[in-house]
């Protein structure tokens, strides 16, 4: 019996130890970017590097802003207004992305007169620009994000504003994944910050009242991060968290889909992450194993999370935490 429970304990550990992860590449219209494994030695890159791939864990954390002990990069990539933007979120051991219930946000701040490379970020006002959560009419009630965990190379797209005025600015892309957000503080946020300097003439800003602080955007008794209900089916209408979209984004786009997840990534998959921003979303069942490869996504492993933790994992699985942010 001894033997057995020494054996079991890192077996229900496994799940939540291995799945996380962060951006390995990013691509600004055809250009191709790579990140830095977290904690490994860094290369020049435009993607701040994180020192481990473990969530965020509480929304007041200061972690919450470009992800754990997140450093400046050392590069920055030119863009323009209206450019597609992808982001390959993976494992940690640069496996597919592991979660599949909860929404995608991205973020942009100005980096005033800098070139980003020496922004600290904590001191950002963000605006968000696009935010995704279930696929409009799909009859399992599946997120956009579900489309990362099903096929391998799949990223998760948006849309620089086709309006947005010129200058350096951070391009924060999140996932938030809520298989435990039907227990306090169980949100697992999943930040990344990339530099990049867009060109053009335009004149699209955000207004002051659009511009939110992370941490101080959030806080885990939101209806977005807090979802008792995330299970059931069928699912109430999701709410975002954080701001609105801001206008000037919305108001260029109004001729155009936008959303976490709207164009393909030169070198993704042709199953990419498509779509408008939702305001309805919510997740059925959390699939945090899966056997084998395949590019169809129905021949997928589904293991369905129970709606109940044993008290051992979920003590697990809430201990998990993040470290500083610059």
């Amino acid at each position: 019996m001894r033997l057995c429970t020494v054996l079991l304990i890192p077996l229900l550990a496994l799940p939540y130890v291995s799945a996380h992860g962060f951006v390995h590449k990013v691509w600004i219209g055809s250009q191709t970017y790579s990140g830095n494994t977290p904690n490994a030695e860094p290369t020049a890159s435009i993607v701040r590097q994180i020192d481990n791939v473990d969530p965020v864990k509480g929304a007041t954390n200061p972690s919450v802003n470009c992800g754990n002990d997140a450093q400046f990069a050392e590069d920055i990539a030119d863009a323009n207004p209206g450019d597609s933007m992808s982001f390959l979120w993976t494992g940690g051991d640069l496996s597919t992305w592991p979660h599949n219930i909860g929404p995608m946000l991205t973020y942009m701040t100005s980096c005033g007169g800098s070139n980003c490379t020496n922004f600290n970020s904590s001191e950002a006002s963000w605006f968000k620009i696009d935010q995704v959560g279930r696929i409009p009419g799909d009859s399992s009630f599946a997120w956009y994000q579900n489309r990362l965990f099903v096929q391998d190379g799949v990223p998760a797209n948006t849309t620089i504003p086709s309006t947005l005025a010129p200058g350096a600015y951070l391009i924060r892309h999140e996932i938030i994944a809520l298989h435990l957000a039907d227990q306090m503080g169980g949100a697992e946020f999943y930040p990344s910050c990339t530099q990049i300097r867009v060109g053009g003439s335009g004149t699209g800003t955000p207004t002051a009242k659009e511009l939110v602080k992370l941490p101080g955007a959030y806080a885990d008794t939101d209806p977005g991060i807090f979802v008792p209900g995330v299970f059931d089916t069928p699912p109430a209408p999701y709410t975002f968290p954080g701001p609105p979209i801001a206008a000037f984004v919305t108001a260029g786009a109004a001729s155009s889909p936008t959303g976490s997840a709207s164009a393909s990534a030169p070198s993704a998959s042709s199953s990419t992450v498509s779509g408008k921003s939702s305001s309805s979303s919510k997740g059925k069942s959390c699939k945090l194993k899966r056997t084998g490869s395949t590019s169809s996504p129905a021949k997928r492993a589904e293991v369905p999370r129970p709606h109940r933790l044993s008290r051992i994992m979920r003590g697990m699985a809430l201990g998990l935490g993040g470290g500083r942010t610059h």
